[in-house]
């Protein structure tokens, strides 16, 4: 079967409010003095903001990268009446953990996807989406995709992508891109004699939206699949793939760009990326990343939130701001609702019904 997905975007912007004093001619006069100038705005004061990554890249990675967001954030929040004092940057252990930390309220901001957002929307909400470039490749058909490889970006911004089902250099995943490359569809029996390397179950490209396109074209999930191993990060995925360990990864669309250096450098292979892998599969489009706030944060209330929210906005449109942001792929921010993802609670009801 196949389902359309609709998808909204919800902007929500406040105004920040100046409060001045007014007094008689006489008191004007008098404030006029250097002593006694006009009463100036009180920052409001915070000694820690706590930010969380989820560990869909390398977690050093992540943790490098993102080191100047840090100070980034605490200049643009002193812009929006906010004394920040520290900014505490964390790579969770796995999505889960930031969605627990922020239902704990130890976690202020969390970077997470839309399927790690609808898990713990009863303890985070989203403020924002990210954009990211287009592909040059955005069809449903696997076949499109490896006759038009390498897969490239290009200049427009776009708030969804894909999950690609990627068959690596392994007899058995050759065997299967030759088939899709030949004009044959595959059969469960295919997908089911391969070797799987999927992330965890709250993770979008890697877990939910491959489970639905398992739905569509066999009535089945990644459960039912004979083959199947959990990875902690894309890294891991890609690494596996390398070494032949397994025959197919789940992975977001432009993952191999990621990993295009790393595939011969670092998991040893002697011939390029784009030349030992193929899609064999893709998935509906994904609503992309969340920054979301934690509900029960101590600090957190909705002038914190307007002010983080267009503090990302701004941070994404500087040089150094995008090269931060740029370990997600993101290229900008877009003010976001719950609403937005209701796309992804969809995707939760389908995988509950398979598990029951």
């Amino acid at each position: 079967m196949s389902k359309k997905w609709f998808k909204g975007l919800g902007i929500t912007l406040a105004s920040v409010m100046l409060l001045s004093a007014c007094g008689t001619d006489e008191e004007t006069t008098e404030d006029t003095s250097p002593d006694n100038g006009a009463a100036e705005d009180e920052m409001i004061e915070i000694d820690e903001l706590s930010v969380g990554f989820v560990p869909s890249r390398d977690p050093d990675e992540i943790v490098t990268a993102t080191e100047p967001l840090e100070q980034l954030l605490i200049d643009e929040l002193a812009e929006h009446g906010y004394d920040v004092n520290s900014v505490e940057i964390t790579v969770g252990t796995n999505y889960e953990a930031v969605g627990e930390a922020m239902s704990a309220g130890t976690l202020d901001v969390g970077f997470i996807p839309g399927g790690t957002f609808v898990l713990y929307d009863d303890s985070a909400e989203v403020i924002l989406t990210a954009t990211r470039a287009g592909l040059n490749n955005d069809s449903e058909d696997p076949a499109e995709w490896n006759e038009n490889k390498p897969t490239e970006g290009t200049d427009g911004q776009v708030t969804y992508y894909r999950s690609l089902l990627i068959a690596g250099p392994s007899e058995k995943g050759r065997e299967l891109a030759d088939k899709i490359n030949s004009g044959e569809e595959l059969t469960w029996e295919d997908v089911d004699s391969a070797s799987w390397s999927v992330m965890n179950s709250s993770s979008s490209a890697g877990y939910i939206y491959p489970t639905i396109w398992l739905q569509d074209n066999f009535d089945q999930s990644l459960t039912d699949l004979s083959q199947i191993v959990q990875a902690d990060s894309y890294a891991n995925s890609f690494a596996r793939l390398a070494s032949e360990q397994v025959d197919l990864i789940v992975a977001y669309a432009d993952a191999r760009r990621d990993y295009v250096d790393l595939w011969e450098a670092e998991y040893g292979r002697e011939a390029d990326i784009w030349e030992e892998t193929d899609v064999v599969g893709v998935t509906p489009g994904i609503y992309n990343d969340t920054i979301s706030v934690s509900q029960f944060s101590d600090i957190m209330d909705d002038d914190l939130k307007e002010a983080i929210q267009q503090a990302f906005i701004n941070i994404a449109q500087t040089d150094e701001g995008r090269e931060v942001i740029a370990i997600y792929a993101h290229e900008g921010y877009e003010p976001a609702t719950s609403e937005d993802y209701d796309v992804e609670r969809e995707a939760q009801k389908i995988l509950l019904d398979v598990s029951e």
